[in-house]
C-alpha cells in the first residue's frame, strides 16, 4: 500500500494492509520522503515499511550530485527500523548497475524492491537474471507492461517463473477489484501493490481510506 503521510499509514494499517511503501510526490510516481516522516511512521505502525529512494521523476540518476543525495538517504534509512527500500535505476534501456551496486552497498542489510523502472528495460527476462544476482533484491514491482489485462497477466506469470525463487513479482499499477479476484488462482502472484485504488477519490490527489483498503483485501480472500 502506497502512503504519503502518517495519517495514511494509520488508515492503511487499520484497513488491513500487510505492508507500506512510503513516498512523497505521488503525482510523479513517488519520490524520497523525509527521514523525519519515515521515523515517525515506523514508530507508529506495526506493519513493515519500505521507503522510496528516488529524487526525480525519471528512471535515471541525473549526475554525481544527485547520486550523493541518494546515497546519503540510503545511509540514513539504514539506521532506522525500516523493512527495506524501493528503487530502480536504468540507463539506455538496461540496468544502471553502477548506481544499483552503490546504493545496495550503502545499506547491505536491507532488502530492496526494484520498482517500475523494470518496465522500461529492453530485455525483461535478461534483466530478471541480472537482478537475481543481487541477494538484497527480493521483489520487482511491475504492472506487466502495456496491453490488455490478459496480455499483462501472461507476462507477469512468465516473469514470476523466471524470477523464482529468489525474487517475487509484486503486481501493481491500475489494479481493480476484478484483477484482485482473478489473481486468487495464481499463487506465484499473491503480492499486490495498491495506490489509487485505496484512495478517496481514486486519484493521486485522494487520501487512503481504511474502508477502501478493507474492500480490496477482502477481494483477495
Amino acid at each position: 500500500m502506497i502512503v504519503t503521510s502518517l495519517q495514511e499509514a494509520r488508515e492503511a494499517e487499520l484497513g488491513g494492509a500487510d505492508r507500506l511503501e512510503l513516498v512523497r510526490s505521488l503525482g510523479c510516481g513517488g519520490l524520497t520522503p523525509s527521514p523525519e516522516l519515515v521515523q515517525e511512521i515506523v514508530a507508529s505502525v506495526s506493519i513493515p515499511v519500505r521507503v522510496m529512494v528516488r529524487e526525480n521523476a525519471s528512471m535515471s540518476v541525473s549526475g554525481p550530485p544527485e547520486m550523493r543525495i541518494l546515497r546519503s538517504y540510503v545511509e540514513t534509512f539504514a539506521k532506522l527500523p525500516v523493512d527495506g527500500l524501493v528503487f530502480g535505476f536504468i540507463k539506455g534501456g538496461a540496468l544502471d548497475l553502477k548506481t544499483i551496486r552503490a546504493l545496495l552497498a550503502a545499506a547491505p542489510h536491507l532488502p530492496v524492491t526494484f520498482h517500475r523502472a523494470f518496465e522500461h528495460v529492453e530485455h525483461p527476462l535478461a534483466t530478471i537474471e541480472q537482478l537475481k544476482e543481487f541477494p538484497q533484491i527480493d521483489r520487482i514491482l511491475t504492472s506487466g507492461g502495456s496491453g490488455s489485462w490478459r496480455e499483462r497477466k501472461a507476462r507477469l506469470i512468465e516473469w514470476q517463473r523466471a524470477a523464482a525463487p529468489q525474487i517475487k513479482i509484486l503486481v501493481g499499477a491500475g489494479l481493480r477489484t476484478s484483477i484482485f479476484a482473478d489473481l486468487r488462482d495464481e499463487p506465484g502472484l499473491s503480492e499486490l501493490h495498491v495506490g489509487r485504488a485505496a484512495r478517496v477519490p481514486r486519484a493521486v490527489s485522494g487520501v487512503v481510506d481504511r474502508a477502501q483498503v478493507a474492500a480490496l483485501k477482502s477481494a483477495l480472500l
